[in-house]
C-alpha cells in the first residue's frame, strides 16, 4: 500500500507530508493565536498538535498547483481561491456535523458569515507560493532522510495516536450535544405538561 503511486508520488510520501503539514499548521496557528490572545492557545480540535485541515489543504493544494509552479501569479490566484473554497466547505461541514465552527472571522473586515474572510484569502495565496516554490521540497527532503520502514512505523503510530485523540474529542462533543438535546426535550415536555395539567 505504501509504495502505491497516486498523483505522481507514492502513498508513503503523501501520508508523511499530510502529517507534517498538519503538525506545522497546528504550530503556526497556535503560535499566532497565542500571540493574539496573549496566552498559550491550542488551535487543534483535539489535545495533540495536529490540524488535519492544514494537512489536506497543503497536500491537495500542492498537487493541484504543481503544474502552475512556473507562473507565480497563477499559483497565488488559484491557491488563494481554492484554499478559500476549501475553508468554506470545511466550515459549513463542521457547522452541520458538529454544530460549531472552530474559527471565527466575524471580527475581520470583508468576512462571510465568519467562515471566510479577505485577510485569510490573501494569506492563502502567499502560503500557496511558499508551499509550491520552497516548503514542499524541504518536506519531501526531510521525509527521505528517514529509513522507509521506520517512516512507515512513525506514520502508523502518529495516525493511531491522532485517531484515538479525535475519537475521544468527538465523543465529548457529541455527548454534550446529545445531553443538550435531552435537556431541551425535557424542558419542552415540562412546558407542555405545565400548560395542560
Amino acid at each position: 500500500m505504501w509504495t502505491r503511486e497516486l498523483f505522481g508520488t507514492d502513498v508513503y510520501h503523501l501520508v508523511s507530508a499530510f502529517i507534517i503539514y498538519s503538525m506545522l499548521g497546528w504550530l503556526v496557528e497556535s503560535i499566532y493565536m497565542s500571540l493574539c490572545n496573549k496566552k498559550i492557545t491550542n488551535r487543534g480540535f483535539a489535545k495533540g498538535p495536529f490540524c488535519p485541515i492544514y494537512g489536506f489543504g497543503a497536500v491537495i493544494g500542492y498537487l493541484m498547483l504543481r503544474p502552475l509552479r512556473g507562473n507565480l501569479v497563477a499559483v497565488y490566484v488559484v491557491g488563494a481561491i481554492a484554499a478559500t473554497i476549501f475553508e468554506f466547505v470545511v466550515g459549513k461541514f463542521m457547522i452541520k456535523a458538529l454544530g460549531e465552527l472552530w474559527w471565527d472571522y466575524n471580527d475581520k473586515p470583508c468576512n462571510y458569515k465568519g467562515i471566510i474572510c479577505l485577510e485569510s484569502t490573501i494569506a492563502w495565496g502567499f502560503y500557496a507560493i511558499i508551499i509550491v516554490t520552497f516548503l514542499h521540497g524541504k518536506v519531501i527532503g526531510f521525509i527521505d532522510t528517514y529509513n522507509f520502514q521506520h517512516g512507515i512505523r512513525a506514520c502508523q503510530f502518529i495516525l493511531l495516536f491522532v485517531a484515538i485523540d479525535y475519537v475521544f474529542q468527538l465523543y465529548k462533543v457529541l455527548h454534550v450535544q446529545i445531553q443538550e438535546q435531552r435537556e431541551k426535550l425535557a424542558d419542552k415536555y415540562q412546558s407542555f405538561k405545565a400548560r395542560w395539567y
